[in-house]
């Protein structure tokens, strides 16, 4: 294969293939980039089989014919799903995915595929996106999805009134107005009625992997105008199934939709069983046949599902963390020697084994992960509480400090950091209490907290969790972070198509959020969940997310 023979590509991916050719990129890179880049899946594998000599793509093992009929039914919290444009967990995402869709879904391979949007096709300068919808979609009213939709999604999306996290994540399509932000002036463009341009005010290397984010599901255009935001009340969608029942916090039943864009659902129904916050209560379902599958598992019980030869289990590294985050806007957290002092105390290898028995690898206090392709290794931190006292000294607590930490009471690892935290913090006269508080409470001021833990989930891509949770004014931003340097590097690391440029760009976001110790980042999560030896082609996503249309049940 010649890149000639291509087409039209993008013109940073003939470099992209000499580098991959010349050992500068690895091929994990190479597909992202490329793919992110508007290259077909297909063809991105093909090139990188020939520039490296390795096998085309993962052979899959041969599987029987997939048997249609009967009721999956999954173990998963059943929340209030009402909004899609503020869902905070992904829980709702999985809940919704049934019925709406996104534009771009990012497969188990961790590489964005098209979806709703059935090709992409990139700027030189990364700015402009052109998206080319699919015209065979239709909603569940008998409309045509079509440009409309997206844009009216996205418009919501970008008013801050709203108060969607997608604000955040599509920030380029913004401007700042006063204290508000608002949608930048030609950010969305119909080209036609299944074509749409977004017009970036700066570069967004990541545009393709943030659509396939679980919040960015998109809605159908009259959604919060002639029909109530409210997803529940009006099941409108593009999906595989239709919503039967939905009562938060029991149950949530879906049929197939036989006319499916995408195929016909093998299974007839899906129900979503909510088996509360007990992680016995999930193997005691598993077990006994109440459910055939788990959204999650607690790693605590692995043993009682290891010893079960009926159970399947599922594992993957990911980029899920618990971040011990301070908001830098509270006393005494406004003190960068104070927030210093804390990540002094900690030993993050022994965090690990204590609050998730060594099932993952000790963070460096900053948010970006080793399965993050931009990410640099800058070397364990060591614990060294004469530093810490050293620092609390300088801050003006020459005594030590009393200090609170609030956590949430499931999963019980989140507590178990905050815990384990203020053992490690008491040889250097820090007195830190533990407040572990239901879901409830804690996720009512889960931004306002002054110093707390917040489980954030994995992204592909490092650059996307900073944008969201990390830029000034983002509706995540939870530690009140505010780095005109910080945000500058990130804007450039968008910009940046150079892996290697980029990797270089990402090592000093790396450099800077550890040196202004917003948070402490324990461990990143290797995940397990589990099935019924009857479920057939289940693959675990990275992100937890529920593809579950190609899933079937032998007899």
């Amino acid at each position: 294969m010649n890149i000639k023979d291509l087409g039209k590509v993008h013109v940073a991916i003939p470099k992209l293939a000499e580098d991959l050719r010349d050992g500068r990129v690895d091929r994990r890179e190479f597909l992202r980039t490329s793919v992110l880049l508007g290259l077909a899946i297909p063809t991105a594998y093909s090139m990188a089989s020939l520039l490296t000599g390795e096998p085309l793509m993962p052979q899959a093992l041969a599987q029987e014919t997939p048997r249609k009929g009967g009721t999956l039914r999954l173990g998963i919290f059943v929340m209030d799903a009402s909004d899609p444009a503020i869902y905070d967990w992904s829980e709702k995402g999985n809940s919704a995915r049934q019925l709406i869709e996104p534009l771009v879904q990012v497969g188990t391979d961790n590489l964005a595929q098209p979806h709703l949007a059935e090709k992409w096709q990139a700027s030189e300068d990364v700015k402009t996106w052109t998206l080319y919808l699919r015209k065979d979609v239709k909603w569940s009213n008998g409309d045509a999805f079509n440009a409309d939709d997206v844009i009216a999604t996205f418009t919501r999306w970008l008013d801050s009134k709203t108060g969607s996290s997608n604000q955040g994540r599509f920030s380029g399509l913004t401007v700042k107005d006063g204290d508000t932000v608002k949608m930048a002036p030609n950010a969305l463009e119909k080209v036609d009625a299944n074509t749409v341009r977004f017009n970036f005010t700066n570069a967004m290397l990541s545009f393709p992997e943030s659509l396939g984010d679980y919040p960015a599901l998109i809605t159908h255009r009259d959604f919060a105008t002639k029909h109530e935001a409210n997803l529940i009340k009006n099941p409108i969608g593009t999906g595989p199934f239709n919503l039967k029942e939905y009562v938060v916090g029991q149950r949530a039943v879906y049929t197939k939709k036989a006319d499916y864009w995408g195929g016909e659902p093998y299974v007839d129904e899906l129900q979503f069983i909510d088996l509360g916050a007990d992680p016995a209560a999930e193997l005691a379902a598993l077990s006994s046949g109440q459910v055939d599958l788990l959204y999650k598992l607690d790693p605590n019980l692995l043993p009682g599902y290891q010893a079960n030869p009926t159970i399947k289990i599922y594992d993957k590294d990911t980029a899920i963390v618990g971040v011990a985050r301070m908001r830098v806007t509270e006393k005494p957290f406004d003190n960068k020697k104070v927030r210093q002092a804390l990540q002094a105390c900690v030993d993050h290898d022994r965090l690990l084994q204590l609050a998730y028995q060594g099932l993952g690898t000790p963070g460096q206090d900053f948010h970006v992960a080793p399965i993050h392709p931009e990410y640099t290794d800058l070397g364990p931190l060591k614990q060294d509480y004469d530093k810490a006292k050293k620092l609390l000294a300088e801050a003006g607590y020459p005594n030590g400090l009393d200090i609170e930490i609030n956590c949430v009471d499931d999963p019980k690892w989140e507590g178990q950091i905050a815990v384990v935290l203020s053992e490690m913090m008491k040889p250097a006269g820090i007195n830190l209490k533990v407040n572990v508080l239901p879901g409830g409470t804690y996720w009512d001021r889960w931004t306002k907290w002054p110093f707390s833990v917040t489980q954030w989930t994995t992204r592909p891509l490092g650059v996307q969790v900073l944008d969201v949770a990390y830029r000034k004014g983002a509706a995540w931003n939870e530690n009140g972070y505010d780095n005109p340097e910080f945000e500058a590097l990130l804007n450039q690391a968008q910009a940046t198509i150079d892996v290697p440029k980029r990797k270089e760009i990402m090592k000093k976001i790396e450099q800077i959020l550890q040196d202004d110790a917003i948070s402490i980042i324990p461990f990143w999560l290797k995940i397990y969940t589990a099935s019924s030896d009857k479920v057939q082609g289940f693959a675990y996503h990275f992100a937890r997310e529920m593809y579950l249309h190609r899933v079937w049940l032998s007899a």
